[in-house]
């Protein structure tokens, strides 16, 4: 009988607590850890709140915004003298910029009733394969995108032949994107008009904003005005103590921008925009900031104005008396850009009709007489999620998109945020499941082998 207490010992010794010890370290560390080199930065809230309030004219409908932000972020990119090189700083990347240098900006795609899914699901529809940002982005950047403009839903670079592609624009398969830019935009009152089709693209005619950029000299093709800016540059100093506020010279514009002179004594510190602003031109300059878009006490707050009909049926979604439509908001705050936005459901929107989620009422005159009375939205943050993804086998609720279950009557926006977290680290927690798993079926082995030599003594006591 020794020799079974023996044979067992190892077991016991060290076979059981290294099993133990394998379980607890699969078990008891996470996953989740921020890795920029993989594309991830979990932000730490997942939701945030944004009211909105909508009414319209007989000529024009305005949306107005607000939502919290500990602080303005106003400045986008910038080109910095450091020796004698231009250095930009602000470029995008994983979470939020270390430098302050990424615009706020608050998003709303709209449809017509032409791409019936949006309804129910939103802005999931517009993130295919490949998109950028995603731990397995493509070689070349993807943005939004249709689904019904690829071929294959897991084919990032499978597009639609172009005749096909325009005859899903004019039968209105395309959604309105309507994008206001703290930086690029607000300073001159607009918001940029985009839409989203086969890629994200801008409405027809020029943007609000060039990028200053000479890229064979290595220099800044503008500079500010001394004449009419008061000074060729802002200071590095003034952006790093948050010096620069809306009445400061904090954006470069065609009307005070000058050619760039390299001969300048240009100074250590010395900070020009990596932007130009100039007036939009054609359908891209459709929308406008009513009022202004300011920041202050905490909350932003933005009013935009466009023509109900702004005679672009190709870029834009028309909009009229008693019209049901559906929108979706997203919001950048915290210096990210890309991905690192919350996102919303998507929700009806009533001209002049009470049946819907958010209603626009109508007024006369030529400004909206707000009152207190907000459509409050939750935000959350999308997360690894593609289309092509949620229809998929790997989805549990794809047959309830198959049927067309609405997403709101299914997930709330904590939930879908979770769901987002988890789709980010799907691979490592499979990983660690499958490790758990290892661990516990050696632990009881272990115990097995360890407790053998009690089985064998009561069995020949038996005897």
């Amino acid at each position: 009988m020794a020799s079974h207490d023996k044979s067992a010992g190892p077991w016991l010794v060290l076979g059981l607590p290294v099993a133990l010890g394998l379980a607890w370290i699969t078990q008891g560390t996470g996953v989740i850890e921020n890795d920029p080199e993989r594309n991830i930065y979990i932000p730490e809230n997942l939701t945030m709140p944004l009211q909105v309030q909508a009414a319209f004219s007989d000529d024009e409908v305005y949306f107005r915004y607000r939502w919290p932000a500990e602080r303005p972020h106003i400045l986008h990119d910038v080109l910095v003298r450091e020796g004698d090189q231009w250095v930009r700083k602000g470029s995008g990347m994983p979470g939020p910029n270390p430098d302050g240098f990424h615009e706020d900006r608050v998003a709303m795609l709209m449809d017509d009733g032409s791409v019936p899914q949006f309804a129910r699901y939103g802005g999931y529809m517009t993130v295919g394969a490949g998109a950028a940002g995603f731990t397995d982005e493509a070689p070349e950047e993807v943005t939004k995108s249709m689904p019904a403009t690829r071929m294959d839903l897991g084919d990032w670079a499978s597009r639609q032949a172009p005749e096909t592609l325009q005859a899903q624009r004019d039968a209105g398969y395309f959604l309105d994107l309507w994008h206001w830019r703290a930086h690029r935009s607000n300073p001159l009152d607009l918001s940029d008009d985009q839409w989203v089709g086969e890629a994200r693209s801008g409405d027809e005619g020029r943007s609000s904003y060039s990028t200053n950029w000479d890229g064979d000299a290595g220099e800044p093709l503008w500079m500010f005005s001394p004449e009419l800016a008061g000074s060729v540059a802002m200071r590095w100093e003034d952006i790093e103590s948050g010096a620069l506020d809306f009445d400061s010279q904090y954006y470069l514009a065609e009307a005070f921008a000058v050619p760039f002179d390299p001969d300048h004594d240009w100074q250590e510190g010395d900070v020009i925009p990596r932007r130009l602003l100039r007036e939009p031109a054609d359908s891209r300059g459709d929308i406008r900031v009513h009022g202004e878009g300011r920041w202050a006490d905490g909350y932003w707050d933005v009013t935009l104005a466009r023509a109900l009909d702004t005679g672009s049926p190709l870029d834009d979604k028309i909009l009229r008396n008693q019209g049901l439509y559906s929108v979706a908001f997203a919001v950048h705050r915290d210096a990210t850009g890309g991905r690192w936005h919350k996102v919303s459901h998507p929700y009806s929107l009533g001209m002049g009709r009470d049946d819907a989620d958010l209603t626009a009422t109508r007024f006369q005159g030529n400004s909206p007489e707000w009152l207190d009375d907000w459509k409050e939205v939750t935000l959350f943050y999308p997360g690894q999620v593609n289309w092509p993804l949620l229809v998929s086998r790997a989805h549990a609720g794809a047959e309830n998109i198959a049927e067309g279950a609405p997403v709101r009557s299914r997930h709330s926006e904590k939930q879908l945020a979770l769901y987002g977290v988890e789709m980010e680290f799907n691979d490592a927690i499979t990983s660690r499941w499958g490790l758990t798993l290892f661990a516990g079926l050696l632990a009881m082995l272990g115990v097995t082998l360890g407790m053998q030599p009690s089985f064998t003594r009561n069995r020949l006591r038996g005897r």
